[in-house]
């Protein structure tokens, strides 16, 4: 072998060795921090969309919890403002008492007889029955007993409607906390999920929009099985005659109202916490629309599984509630027809979807 082309070879490997260095030193693809899934890690269309599931369920969950720790925060300070009302006019009468009980004792002092009229216009029932002038001084002097005797029960209520005060004052502050925390989790659970959906690739977005269509298919059919109701109040869901808007049963009465109120909002953003009437989410729309129809509901999914009548899923009819998820945190509207109408979730529309869509918990009946 001659020195030229021993040269060339140790050039030619060389040129390898370094084209391999530059391969395996070449930066590779970008991968999220841990509790940030990434879409383009190669997971499957199955993958991602059981994790947008899983993300909206979790933010779903700490949307009840707040709403509960919103109900209860309401009723706090409702509570608050009332024991606060209490509590000046237990210190106005217990200021009153403490002047008249210095007025008497001055009185008393100087040899003199205090007039009963200001102790009965304080401490009497009616005050028109003030004492004569004959009976005046006998009375004064038992008012004084009297007046000691209000003066520190008055004190008493005082301090325990202080105490009252400041203890619902706590309650109040730990509600708060409880919906600061809920909160943060929601739109925590929220961001990540849309950041999730903003980085998938069009067909992987077609390939979600197919799988929930199977999906929905699938949840008709397991409807039927499961022994669901057709919804047959008025004619069956199924046939032409008697159908309602978005394919359910038609029904009168506080159902009719309320299902029909429901279906007027198809279209309106879910925004979780929302009551309306420009949003609504899962809860906030049942309970609206029971309450346009003139029964009002707990605002709750929780509450509303745990508070309204149930029934079984065979006689579901139009207008009862289907809750959803062993711990009850989803709930939509049967509207006849194996449907339901709902708020489904962060950064979609109230529409209509198959009631076994999510796993059924149970259904009630408000209005009986």
């Amino acid at each position: 072998m001659n020195v030229s082309t021993g040269g060339r070879r140790l050039r030619s490997r060389g040129a390898t060795a370094a084209l391999v260095c530059a391969i395996v030193l070449l930066p590779g693809p970008g991968y999220a921090a841990p509790g940030e899934p990434d879409p383009t890690t190669g997971q499957s269309i199955e993958d991602i969309r059981d994790q947008l599931d899983g993300l909206y369920r979790e933010a779903e969950v700490a949307t009840e919890a707040y709403n509960a720790a919103n109900e209860k925060a309401t009723e706090q300070e409702k509570r608050l403002t009332t024991l606060r009302k209490d509590l000046t006019r237990a210190e106005k009468r217990v200021k009153d008492l403490h002047s008249l009980a210095g007025a008497a004792a001055r009185t008393q002092y100087r040899g003199g007889d205090l007039a009963a009229t200001g102790i009965q216009l304080l401490l009497g029932d009616h005050p028109e029955s003030a004492l004569d002038e004959a009976s005046q001084a006998r009375q004064a002097m038992r008012g004084l007993v009297n007046v000691s005797e209000t003066q520190q029960t008055a004190r008493q209520k005082l301090s325990e409607q202080t105490e009252a005060a400041t203890k619902e004052l706590r309650k109040l502050e730990s509600s708060r906390a409880d919906k600061a925390a809920a909160k943060q989790k929601i739109e925590k659970k929220i961001a990540t999920a849309e950041r999730i959906e903003a980085g998938l690739e069009e067909e992987q977005t077609r390939r979600l929009a197919q799988l929930e269509k199977e999906r929905e298919k699938e949840a008709e059919a397991r409807w039927t099985d499961s022994g669901g109701s057709s919804g047959s109040s008025g004619g069956s869901a199924g046939k032409g005659k008697g159908k309602g808007p978005g394919g359910g049963t038609q029904v009168s009465g506080a159902a009719g109202k309320a299902v029909g109120f429901a279906m007027a909002q198809i279209g309106k953003p879910y925004v979780w916490g929302a009551v309306g009437p420009s949003s609504y989410d899962c809860s906030g729309l049942t309970s609206a629309a029971w309450a346009a129809a003139g029964h009002p509901i707990p605002r709750t999914s929780q509450a509303q599984w745990s508070g309204l009548t149930r029934v079984s899923l065979s006689s579901a009819r139009p207008g009862d509630l289907i809750i959803y998820y062993n711990d009850a945190t989803h709930v939509g509207m049967y509207i006849g027809g194996g449907q339901i109408v709902h708020a489904p979730r962060p950064g979609r529309s109230i529409t209509t979807a198959p009631a076994a869509s999510m796993p059924v918990l149970g259904v009630v009946r408000p209005g009986v």
